[in-house]
This record gives C-alpha cells, structure tokens and sequence, in this order.
C-alpha cells in the first residue's frame, strides 16, 4: 500500500483576499489566486499535496491550526505555513493555538515588516514559529514550503 502524501496547510489571514489590489507597491500586483499558484508547484516539487485557506476572521484560524496539529500528530502533514496578516502583530490566541496544537509553522510576511511601521515589527507567532520569512514577496511562499520539506522527520521544532 503507496502511503498519502503529507499535505501542507497555507493559512492567509485578514486582508489576504485584497492581494493585487491593496497597496500594490507594498504587496505586489499577484493575487491570492497566484499565491496558491506559487504554493501548488512548491508542494508538486516536494511531494506534498496543498490545503489552501483564506480568512478574515481570527476565530478560523484557530481552529484551523488546531486541525492542522491533528493531522501532524497523525503524520498527515508537514505543517503549516501561516501569513497572518495583521493578526501577527495582535493575537496572543494565535500564537497559545500554534503553541497548544504544537504544530511546525512557518510564519510569513509578502513585505519585510522589519522595514515597515514600528507596530508591524513585533510578531506574536515568532516566539511559536519554527521559522520567519520576510520580504520576498509571494515566492517567500515556495521558500516556506521548501523549509517545510527539509525539516527532519520527527523533529518538534
């Protein structure tokens, strides 16, 4: 019996759906839809399949991780990729939820928030991620994916 490939859950939080359109010298011209076209050809390179998600609301992505320590614990995922918008900067709820499903997340950011305002610079997730991505625009992506994939089998964090 062929064992499933592990899935990698792309979690993009508030705002994320106005991608091409909001502040494109900031964020880009490339919309959500090419954000998940960056994902899928990542995850084919590496053997994973893709869970692709998009919220406005806090609460979802809660539970989403939640799920997504599920599946890791079951050896169903390699882990999560996570660009929480502005609720990076806000949400203790976010970080005690990757804390608590003890799930691998990559925490990313399309601009280099370190170069942005002062409020954009202290992240909740940091703490709880495995690692951080910054300004590489959407192809920060793929590289979160690819650091996913070179994780040690079994490693915590």
């Amino acid at each position: 019996m062929t064992p499933h490939p592990k899935s990698v859950l792309v979690l993009n939080g508030p705002n994320l759906n106005l991608l091409g359109r909001r502040e494109p010298a900031v964020y880009g011209a490339q919309t959500l839809a090419d954000v998940e076209t960056v994902c899928r050809e990542a995850c084919r390179t590496y053997g994973f399949t893709l869970d692709f998600r998009q919220s406005n609301h806090e609460g979802v992505l809660i539970d989403w991780i939640h799920e997504a320590g599920v599946a890791q614990a079951a050896g169903m995922s390699a882990g999560v990729v996570c660009n929480a918008g502005a609720y990076t900067h806000t949400s203790a709820a976010l970080h005690d939820a990757i804390k608590g499903a003890a799930v691998h997340l990559i925490e990313l950011h399309i601009s280099n928030v370190h170069a942005r305002e002062a409020f954009r610079q202290h992240s909740w997730l940091s703490p709880v991620a495995q690692g951080v991505l910054a300004g590489f625009g959407v192809n920060g992506y793929a590289l979160a994916i690819a650091a996913l994939a070179m994780q040690p089998a079994g490693s915590k964090q």
